[in-house]
């Protein structure tokens, strides 16, 4: 599939959506990307993590990981593209911070933290993968998750690449598409200033 190709399943499935969103960033913008609309179809999601993995064919992968929730699927499928595990970092809140009613992914003081029996062990090669790349944030908080185990990154692989500018993780970066999508701070909001409600979709990138 080709970019452009990408770009219309998106748009033939509805996953590209048009209003007032909150990104997880913090930034506004007309439009969001719901990879998940996309990725509930197994067949899909297949062919996509194949190609994913096509951009890494030289690198010896053994662990693949995503940051929840964007992450979850697409790591399970491209590690099953490799014959690898897929793991998946989730945000938990930081140690001695107390207990808060409000669910720990949209806490500020949730830390990407490896949770129900998952391990990586030192010097495993590792793949990070991630639906949508706004800021790369959650992405780079993965990456340092990594290393703290002692493991090494071979790459980070990304769907759709929405970032206004390169992001450098250190790593090779790859996409399948790349999208540009005006993004605003909420101050200067042209949205916002036309009192357009505001919605925020989804997890933090």
């Amino acid at each position: 599939m080709t970019e452009k190709e990408i770009l219309g399943l998106f748009e033939k499935q509805g996953a590209l959506l048009k209003g007032h969103f909150k990104l997880s960033s913090g930034l506004h913008s007309e439009k969001y990307l719901q990879c998940a609309i996309v990725l509930q179809y197994p067949d899909i999601a297949e062919k996509l993590a194949k190609l994913l993995v096509k951009n890494f064919s030289k690198e010896k992968i053994g662990v693949v990981i995503g940051p929840a929730l964007g992450g979850i699927t697409l790591a399970y499928e491209v590690a099953r593209a490799v014959g690898k595990r897929g793991l998946f970092a989730e945000r938990h809140p930081s140690t001695g911070s107390g207990w808060r009613p409000e669910p720990a992914e949209g806490r500020q003081d949730a830390k990407m933290v490896l949770r129900r029996g998952f391990s990586i062990s030192k010097g495993e090669k590792a793949l990070v993968v991630e639906d949508v790349v706004t800021t790369g944030g959650s992405t780079k908080e993965v990456i340092d998750l990594v290393k703290s185990f002692g493991a090494d990154v071979i790459g980070v692989g990304v769907i759709i690449d929405r970032s206004a500018a390169k992001i450098d993780f250190g790593a090779p970066f790859k996409s399948l598409a790349k999208i540009n999508v005006e993004t605003f701070e909420e101050k200067d909001c042209p949205l916002c200033k036309k009192n357009i409600p505001v919605t925020k979709p989804g997890s933090r990138r």
